[in-house]
């Protein structure tokens, strides 16, 4: 009876330890997710072509409302570059002050890992001078 008792609680154990590994995983990029704060550098839509608009069902694709994003950190004069879907950039100007949070590619993508897919609008200010 103790041999089946110890096998139930190792397999509750790794259970519970490759479900909080997969919440991990799952949730690689808002977990590890940079806060910046700092000038807007650039903001630019990114132009696609026009095939690319339109899905099948007439829906607009959310590609059309692509920028490419750089802030440079205040702290450490550092500049992150990203991509976005938000469409709250398209009023972001260059010189305005902005904080935004960066997501960044999982380490397994390891042509891309150290950079960052996206990057959310958090706060959008004018620059004390």
């Amino acid at each position: 009876m103790a041999a089946i008792g110890r096998i139930i609680k190792t397999i509750l154990f790794l259970v519970i330890i490759g479900g909080l590994l997969w919440i991990v995983l799952a949730n690689y990029s808002v977990i590890f997710s940079k806060t910046v704060i700092g000038e807007v550098i650039n903001v630019e839509r990114v132009e696609l072509p026009v095939a690319l608009i339109a899905r099948s069902g007439g829906e607009l694709n959310e590609k059309v409302f692509s920028f490419a994003i750089s802030i440079k950190d205040t702290t450490t004069n550092e500049i992150f570059a990203a991509t976005s879907e938000d469409r709250q950039w398209a009023i972001v100007q260059k010189g305005q002050c902005a904080e935004a949070v960066y997501l960044p590619y999982p380490p397994w993508e390891l042509k891309k890992r150290g950079t960052y897919f996206g990057a959310r609008l958090v706060r959008l200010s004018e620059c004390a001078k």
